[in-house]
């Protein structure tokens, strides 16, 4: 067994595709395969993961093994790569025996080229090959023009919707994760009449290699069997496979912003509003965190993309947690306090120390 190398799925796509909601049905319906997962977070919150060790299938921090959920909340995978990434690479593979398969998650802002790379490293090759880069994509962000080739329909969209990611870093970005997908997940797809979905599969074929297969998924449902066990060895390729950002030595964030704010919230209705209402003014691409609701039981996780917002109630209070409404707001030319002070002015509360 110890010569075996333990096949690794790459998990990329953009800011609220839906990668951690695959993840997690992948997961709840592992079918008896030893999955070890390493989760990547952008911002000082690690909050999908916090959702991974709450979706009861035996993955909580304090009834796990050690080791069998590894959470890196300190930047992008591919920006850390030579520092944690490969200490928990090397536990993995002291454990390959009681390992079937690896699945990274990348953070929404990864290049998914330079984790691959890593692969290609003697420790690594050694112990692990690539099985697949899957890429989730928003079909309907796809469908609003946020990634469109042509840049005059870019300025069409930017004119008509101000709320809508324009920023030239984040389409190549996308391109980038399309043209390293083995496998593109068309997430979100319900809704879409069959015109809509032709034209984003347009936009996608565009950036993807020949012969990759786009498939359609809700809610992150998909049989394992079609996620798992491609056996592509894509460290192997990788090289072949031509990106934006080929001729960088680092992959600069500093076009990013992660800012955490604290809120008192009163109601569910006038958060969401008071949001939606932050994005228009500001270059905001994805929010999420937890809420604490006057008289509420359960926590609320609130995710948002532009102005598209969710929220649902996950778990109980734990008795051992504060209870306080935190989110991560990222975006671009972001300031910290302005947002505080907008939401809290929205939300009509004293600020929050």
């Amino acid at each position: 067994m110890q010569s075996r190398k333990i096949p690794a799925t790459i998990v990329t796509g953009f800011l609220g595709s839906g990668k951690t909601t695959l993840l997690r049905h992948l997961l709840q319906n592992a079918q008896g395969r030893r999955i070890a997962v390493i989760v990547n977070e952008f911002g000082e919150l690690g909050i999908d993961g916090e959702l991974l060790r709450g979706c009861g299938i035996g993955c909580d921090e304090t009834g796990a093994p050690d080791g069998q959920l590894f959470e890196l909340a300190n930047g992008c995978l591919c920006c850390t790569v030579q520092e944690e990434f490969a200490p928990v690479m090397e536990q993995l593979a002291a454990r390959r025996d009681q390992i079937d398969h690896l699945v990274i998650e990348t953070s929404g802002l990864a290049l998914p080229k330079p984790l691959v790379q890593a692969f290609q490293w003697p420790a690594l090759r050694n112990a692990f090959t690539v099985d697949a880069v899957i890429t989730v994509v928003d079909a309907p962000a796809v469908a609003a023009g946020r990634f469109a080739d042509d840049p005059l329909a870019v300025d069409v969209q930017r004119r008509a919707d101000e709320n809508l990611d324009h920023d030239s870093p984040l389409s190549e970005l996308f391109e980038d994760q399309l043209a390293t997908a083995d496998l593109v997940v068309v997430h979100k797809t319900d809704g879409l009449d069959a015109a809509t979905l032709a034209g984003v599969e347009a936009v996608i074929r565009a950036e993807t290699a020949t012969g990759v297969k786009l498939v359609h998924a809700q809610h992150g449902r998909i049989d394992l069997g079609v996620l798992l066990g491609m056996e592509r060895a894509v460290e192997d390729a990788i090289d072949q496979r031509k990106t934006h950002h080929d001729e960088e030595e680092d992959h600069d964030h500093d076009a990013f912003d992660s800012v955490s704010v604290t809120l008192q919230v009163p109601d569910r209705g006038r958060l969401l509003a008071a949001l939606q209402s932050l994005v228009e003014r500001h270059e905001i691409y994805r929010a999420k965190g937890f809420v604490a609701l006057p008289g509420a039981a359960m926590r609320l996780v609130v995710q948002g993309v532009g102005t598209r917002f969710d929220s649902y109630f996950d778990r109980p209070w734990r008795a051992d947690e504060a209870r306080q409404t935190r989110l991560v707001l990222i975006g671009a030319g972001l300031d910290a306090a302005a947002l505080q002070a907008e939401l809290d002015a929205a939300l009509g509360v004293a600020a929050v120390a």
